[in-house]
């Protein structure tokens, strides 16, 4: 089934050229279906960018998605044009009386700041504490999960010593997850932080669950005893040039920058990256949306009740 998206966005056309099927309005409203509707907080400055590797994971399912964008009221964003944002997306006061079956918050490039510091804290505390009664399923991304982790139940986050950045193997620690169904035994994901959350302080509430580790990235899933919480610490969304764009951006900036692990053969920049981590990407969001939101999430979405 398709992603019901604004055929206007950036993101149509590329995937139209990836042959993923995405079906505009007109068209949605004559199928006898309610799709799955998914909220996106898309607090990364690359917005376009990861509008469109989010809607490339939402549409490769058997569901039909409508995807809806949102963004931070407070902030007007740097990277991203002012028609572009007025365009597509939608502040807080004009969804918060309504209701959605999941929802994705992604990371952000505030991480080294404490988390009351950043500017627009205080609204995404009201968008976290909403989602609890509004949202059936919410999937939090690297910043986002920290800062969930942090505003639901307490859990700090760790400076670490240097910048996490590459492309990791993650094994399944928790054998009954069924969003980890159909993974390899070992499966890749990347990451790109400066800070991480300590396995200790998330075994210690006893509401949370942790679901997949590796042992030089440290905890990578997290969810909550339903599900209706998932906190992944990686950025699988990622296209195969993401970390090195990133890498090339800050080196060429004469920032101190390493070279990505196991991202290029042979740790050579000037080498082709190979891709290791999109079927897992891909299996991950289609489990979250398939167990945990279309299954789970009551069919009259406005009954969605909190937890």
């Amino acid at each position: 089934m398709p992603i019901k998206i604004p055929v206007n966005l950036p993101a149509a056309k590329v995937l139209q050229e990836e042959n993923i099927f995405i079906i505009n309005e007109n068209r949605a409203v004559t199928q006898d279906i309610r799709p799955l509707r998914i909220l996106i907080l898309n607090l990364m400055p690359t917005k376009i960018v990861t509008e469109t590797q989010l809607a490339r994971l939402l549409g490769n399912t058997p569901l039909q998605i409508e995807m809806e964008l949102l963004a931070i009221g407070s902030r007007i964003p740097k990277h991203t044009s002012k028609e572009h944002m007025i365009t597509f997306y939608k502040t807080f006061k004009k969804v918060k009386d309504e209701f959605f079956d999941g929802m994705i918050i992604t990371g952000a490039p505030v991480e080294l700041m404490p988390f009351e510091e950043v500017e627009y804290w205080k609204e995404l505390c009201d968008i976290m504490e909403w989602s609890k009664s509004h949202v059936y399923s919410t999937f939090h991304i690297c910043w986002g999960a920290q800062a969930g982790l942090y505003y639901h139940y307490g859990i700090p986050k760790k400076k670490l010593d240097e910048k996490l950045f590459g492309i990791f193997e993650h094994r399944i620690t928790h054998k009954g997850s069924i969003l980890f169904r159909g993974f390899d035994d070992v499966f890749l994901a990347p990451h790109s932080r400066h800070t991480t959350v300590e396995r200790e302080d998330i075994l210690s509430v006893p509401e949370l669950k942790i679901l997949a580790e590796s042992d030089e990235a440290g905890v990578y899933a997290i969810s909550n005893a339903e599900g209706r919480q998932i906190f992944i610490m990686g950025h699988s969304e990622y296209d195969t040039d993401t970390l090195g764009k990133e890498y090339l951006r800050d080196k060429e900036a004469g920032l101190p920058i390493k070279v990505p692990k196991n991202y290029y053969p042979g740790d050579d920049d000037t080498a082709k990256p190979v891709c290791g981590w999109r079927s897992g990407a891909n299996l991950l969001y289609s489990n979250w949306l398939n167990y945990f939101v279309y299954q789970a999430t009551p069919y009259d979405v406005n009954s969605i009740t909190s937890f």
